[in-house]
């Protein structure tokens, strides 16, 4: 596959990058090469290959919901923080 300069510049545009012509005349070897490599891929005989959606076995770890006790109470937490209203921690709104 061939590389123009306008491909990589329009890349670099798209990535909001700035490249020197230096820049760009390296990253179009660089990505002449990548492309190489990754055509590799194309060799490969994927006839009677499922498709793999999860490369290992997950599953759900439920368990019960315990109290456990805390080393410090709620008002001394309280006090630590800049601002509380209502015995909560207030923090910016975020929207």
């Amino acid at each position: 596959m061939d590389i123009k300069r306008e491909d990589i510049l329009h890349l670099a545009d798209l990535s909001d990058f700035s490249l020197s012509d230096t820049e760009i005349d390296s990253l179009g070897g660089d990505l002449k090469e990548i492309i190489k490599y990754i055509s590799q891929l194309e060799e490969l005989d994927t006839d009677n290959i499922e498709p793999t959606y999860q490369v290992f076995e997950m599953e759900n770890v439920w368990r019960e919901d315990e109290i456990k006790p805390q080393d410090a109470t709620r008002d001394e937490l309280l006090a630590l923080t800049k601002e509380e209203k209502d015995h909560q921690i207030k923090v910016p709104k975020v929207l």
